[in-house]
């Protein structure tokens, strides 16, 4: 199934307004510059069990959950790996569209979920028109992929302690 293209524009941008303060994305940025993102935004929903993007699709929108619940899932040989949920005011996508790299997780809707989207032109569209909120935007997503790969290390290291040392007999 491709991505679904979001389509509608985000006219209520008030449904916005109760989770701004957890919209990571959005740091930092001033009422001027919110309401030159506001626009390029475009509403899109799912249904619970729907998919939003498998991992390997390429990367076309930054999303930001309205409402409802989102799970990304790491899938290694049809196994999951990894599981996290977003829930209103969290973005995802955002680093595969900077990097320009495919997905390398899919996300699910957990129940009927209502997504805010920035396709990579409308951003692309912010470096054009305006560098210092461009910088802004990438600088936030910066921090975030930061975060995400600090709780990854973190994992990590938690995993590596909870495996028995296998030392080989060469070793001896």
């Amino acid at each position: 199934m491709a991505e679904r293209i979001p389509h509608e524009p985000l006219l209520n941008v008030e449904k916005i307004r109760p989770i701004m303060d957890r919209i990571s994305l959005f740091g930092g940025l001033s009422d001027l510059q919110l309401h030159s993102v506001f626009p390029l935004l475009k509403s899109v929903r799912y249904r619970a069990g729907e998919t939003i993007f498998k991992q390997g699709d390429r990367p076309s929108y930054i999303y930001i959950v309205v409402s409802g619940k989102v799970r990304l899932a790491f899938d290694l040989q049809q196994h999951p790996l990894s599981e996290t949920e977003f829930a209103p005011g969290a973005s995802f996508g955002e680093t595969s569209v900077i990097g320009i790299q495919a997905h390398c997780a899919s996300t699910i809707a957990v129940e009927d979920t209502e997504l805010a989207a920035m396709s990579r032109e409308a951003l692309m569209s912010i470096f054009a028109a305006d560098k210092e909120l461009f910088g802004l935007l990438t600088l936030n997503i910066a921090r975030e992929a930061s975060r995400r790969l600090h709780r990854a290390d973190a994992l990590l290291v938690e995993y590596a302690r909870s495996q028995p040392c296998h030392l080989s007999s060469a070793a001896s």
